[in-house]
């Protein structure tokens, strides 16, 4: 791709914040006067000419804005005007995954020749003040416990336990913009504290580790276990007098329609008897 009279203008890295924005600068220069045909603005990543495009412009006219057709959540902003030789971007709310070579390029409808790409690009790099991501407490295959603290931000930070007295053990291990500290064996209940320090600023987190005593916990168990007998007996008691009740509830109608049916039965014999007297000759 000819480029006699092209020039671009970048810097070989730019800095950003974590959660903040960064502003990319690019300009460049053109052989020629400056045309009016359509202009296309276009930021790739990792790789020159064939790399993710994140950002894209398109403007028709001079008198047109630069309007957007690729751009991620809105978080890319062009902060230049292209038809000014600028084509500098925002990126807004970095987070990790912005870490990565940045490549700008500007073409001019028509002609072949008229488009112009940066083949080194920027180099985004990404800094963040120490941010705690987990403090805990775990079991050990042996029943043992251990605390952990893992921690992130750029400079990586440095990791310190504070808390009760405890075995010196520890280790230590890092991947990318995290790192990891162990506190091995814990021994003594109390409060445990990890703090994660570098360059711009430090993080803490605690976590309380209390060890069960089955010894001084069975004497708080007895008094629990008595009242539950005692409310059990009780209960054992009221079904007891219940069941009386309704059984001898179920009795009482039983002899009294028996004692009915005999004095029936003895009254109708009786009308026999006198029905049959009545009906013999004197």
């Amino acid at each position: 791709m000819p480029s006699s009279g092209w020039s671009m203008h970048v810097p070989s890295e730019v800095t950003g914040e974590i959660g903040k924005m960064v502003a990319l600068p690019c300009t460049y220069t053109y052989p020629h006067k400056m045309p009016s045909r359509t202009l296309t603005a276009i930021w790739r990543v990792r790789e020159p000419y064939t790399g993710t495009i994140v950002f894209k412009c398109i403007t028709h006219n001079t008198s047109e804005h630069c309007k957007t057709t690729i751009g991620s959540k809105n978080r890319y902003k062009l902060l230049g005007n292209p038809r000014q030789n600028n084509l500098s971007l925002q990126i807004d709310n970095l987070t990790w995954n912005d870490s990565n070579r940045y490549f700008c390029r500007v073409e001019f409808s028509g002609d072949s020749h008229d488009k112009y790409e940066t083949r080194m690009g920027i180099k985004l790099h990404l800094i963040a003040a120490p941010r705690i991501v987990n403090v805990s407490v775990q079991t050990n295959p042996d029943h043992t416990f251990h605390a952990t603290c893992t921690a992130e931000g750029e400079p990586l930070p440095t990791l310190t336990w504070v808390g009760p007295p405890s075995s010196s053990l520890s280790s230590i291990s890092s991947a990318n913009h995290q790192i990891t500290k162990e506190l091995h064996r814990l021994t003594h209940d109390g409060k445990y504290t990890c703090t994660a320090v570098n360059s711009l600023g430090r993080a803490e987190g605690a976590v309380y580790f209390y060890k069960f005593k089955a010894g001084s916990s069975s004497w708080i168990l007895v008094p629990l276990f008595v009242a539950l007998g005692i409310k059990f007996l009780g209960l054992l008691v009221i079904l007891g007098i219940g069941a009386f009740w309704k059984g001898d509830g179920l009795m009482f109608p039983t002899r009294l329609s028996r004692q009915q049916a005999q004095e029936s039965a003895y009254e109708n014999l009786n009308r026999r008897i006198n029905s049959i007297s009545q009906s013999l000759p004197e």
